[in-house]
């Protein structure tokens, strides 16, 4: 059994780490969107690929399926980050408690 519990311990590491860098990375991605950068840097090009997938239909859900409009300001970062949040404190301490318990 101690394998099963080192293998759900190691997804629950490694789960929290892509995490945690996704988070940094729609941080950033907010950020970059106050100052206008250029669109045509790689950096730019990389955030906006690596985020769209997952920012996009959460603007169309808040849009369209609640209606919230607060004048050009885009609410689909903090969800995404509360989602983050919670797919740690949730998904992740849950693989590790039961790893715990299998070990």
């Amino acid at each position: 059994m101690f394998l099963v519990s080192n293998l759900l311990n190691a997804t629950a590491i490694v789960l929290d780490m892509i995490l945690t860098v996704y988070f940094w990375m729609i941080i950033i991605r907010a950020l970059l969107s106050w100052v206008n950068p250029d669109p045509n840097s790689p950096i730019v090009r990389f955030l906006k690929s690596a985020t769209d997938p997952v920012l996009q239909p959460v603007q169309r859900w808040i849009y369209y399926r609640l209606g919230l409009r607060l004048g050009g300001m885009d609410l689909s970062p903090i969800v995404v980050i509360m989602a983050i949040y919670f797919a740690q404190a949730f998904l992740v301490k849950s693989l590790q408690d039961l790893a715990m318990r299998l070990g």
